[in-house]
């Protein structure tokens, strides 16, 4: 009988051994706490109607924690952020309303207890313990746009004022911003080798787009491009002699022009080989006269000047 209580004493003993060294792991007791920082983004909420959130504010915040190593891992796979409900913390009246918040910089403590964390994990350090905010009065304000342009056309051709559908924008922001805009751009537009009208799709040109809303981001632009007319001088044109069979002299027997019309045409050869020029004798005796000589243009072309104006036709 004594040998049978020693022997179940024994097991009693071991048994609770057993059960305490499985308790002492499962509450980590067992395992070397560890330290780590961790950088948290900050959440803005609830920003009165009437105000905006400038860039000038605090978007991070570091925070050192201790904990077990597999609730750092756990948590290093999470996307913790810290919660800041702007109307609540800068109400200071509480039965007001947002027109009671001023516009201004404001440093919002941080609070180690919006700091969504397991119990288990400690929180040792937080930097900065305040938030840097600033923020503004929300205006309208209604723009013209202009469209810039980079590159040029083909040679030859010009680009005209683009069209842009809508013809303005309404801007919403800040009021130190959207009164800083004095001229209000689409991004550049390439003309490079352009030779016909074209549109494009294209956005704003503004630097603070993630505070600044536009009642139209997107804007269609059509950019107009024409032939550039330019002029030239035709040189030694000789003049003929039409429905005359006796023998004529002309004084003087060539002729100067200049034409006006579209770069490609003035520089295209079977075009200006059409050019000449004649002086209708038609029902004339013998004799001499003053006569002014006919200039065939083609088409699309115009005749700025021509030299000389009068010519002396000897009939014989």
């Amino acid at each position: 009988m004594h040998k049978k209580s020693c022997n179940k004493r024994v097991f009693f003993l071991i048994s609770v051994l057993f059960l305490i060294s499985v308790l002492f792991d499962i509450s980590g007791c067992s395992t070397d706490k560890v330290q780590t920082d961790l950088l948290l983004p900050v959440d803005f909420s609830n920003i009165p109607d009437n105000m905006v959130l400038t860039y000038f504010h605090t978007d991070k915040i570091e925070i050192r924690i201790q904990a077990d190593p597999k609730l750092i891992e756990r948590i290093n796979l999470e996307s913790t952020r810290y919660p800041v409900d702007l109307y609540t913390d800068l109400e200071f009246d509480p039965a007001g309303d947002s027109d009671s918040i001023e516009p201004g910089a404001y440093l919002i403590p941080v609070e180690k207890k919006r700091i969504p964390m397991n119990p288990a994990i400690k929180i040792l350090a937080i930097n900065p313990p305040y938030l840097s905010v600033q923020i503004e009065k929300k205006i309208k304000k209604t723009f013209a746009i202009s469209v810039p342009y980079t590159g040029e056309p083909a040679k030859g051709y010009i680009a005209l004022d683009a069209a842009t559908e809508p013809a303005s924008v309404e801007l919403t922001g800040a009021a130190s911003l959207i009164l800083s805009i004095k001229e209000l751009k689409t991004k550049p537009i390439d003309l490079n080798n352009a030779k016909e009208d074209f549109k494009k799709n294209i956005p704003l040109d503004l630097d603070n787009s993630s505070i600044i809303s536009s009642s139209d981001p997107i804007i269609i632009v059509t950019i107009p491009i024409q032939q550039q007319l330019v002029s030239k001088s035709i040189e030694n044109i000789p003049v003929q002699v039409w429905n005359c069979t006796s023998r004529v002299t002309i004084e003087p027997s060539f002729i100067t022009i200049r034409v006006k019309g579209p770069f490609e045409t003035l520089n295209n050869m079977e075009i200006m080989g059409q050019i000449h020029s004649f002086i209708d004798l038609k029902n004339l005796k013998p004799g001499v006269y003053a006569r002014h000589a006919y200039i065939n243009i083609p088409v699309g072309l115009v005749m700025t000047d021509a030299v000389p104006h009068v010519f002396t036709v000897k009939i014989e």
